[in-house]
């Protein structure tokens, strides 16, 4: 019975934690995945909690977000990236994973979100990627509401200063191009 919830619970809603691990790791698709795995393997181990949580999308949210701050703690994650590759991994050995269908706005907006502290994105995300209330991403932030009011205040400033470029003139309030 158990597998069977935790199951129809995955299907339903791995795709839609998928994309909101896109957003948190502003477009890193293999650490979105990693984190997808992550949360689904916690929400199964601790399952009875979650069916017992009084707000089970924020219990999900914060085990996500959790995730993605355990994850920049690893110290694998501290190390520096190189332009340069060894030999040994040059040639055919080297894969590539450039996006073809990848769009200049959305790659402009993942590099604005990583310019973005991690608990901004994630107010961010929360609050206008799911449409979360003030009240709800508090909670699956485990912060005070006023911090999630100046974070996505700060936030969205930011934004839309990185973003500039990408804004029509005729959009009202600088809101982003569909």
């Amino acid at each position: 019975m158990r597998d069977e919830a935790f199951l129809d619970f995955a299907r339903r809603n791995r795709a839609d934690l998928l994309r909101t691990a896109v957003l948190l790791t502003a477009g890193d698709r293999h650490l979105a995945e990693d984190l997808t795995q992550t949360t689904m393997t916690a929400l199964y181990v601790k399952w009875p909690v979650y069916q017992q949580a009084r707000n089970p999308a924020a219990y999900v949210h914060r085990c996500l977000v959790n995730a993605l701050i355990d994850e920049k703690r690893r110290p694998w994650r501290r190390e520096r990236t190189t332009d340069v590759i060894p030999e040994e991994l040059s040639g055919s050995e080297v894969m590539s994973f450039d996006d073809a269908s990848a769009d200049a706005r959305t790659e402009a907006l993942y590099a604005a979100l990583r310019e973005l502290p991690r608990r901004t994105r994630a107010v961010l995300v929360l609050r206008y990627f799911h449409d979360l209330s003030v009240e709800d991403t508090a909670e699956a932030l485990d912060c005070a509401q006023g911090t999630v009011k100046s974070q996505a205040a700060r936030g969205l400033e930011k934004l839309r200063r990185r973003m500039s470029a990408h804004l029509t003139p005729t959009d009202p309030k600088g809101a982003l191009r569909g």
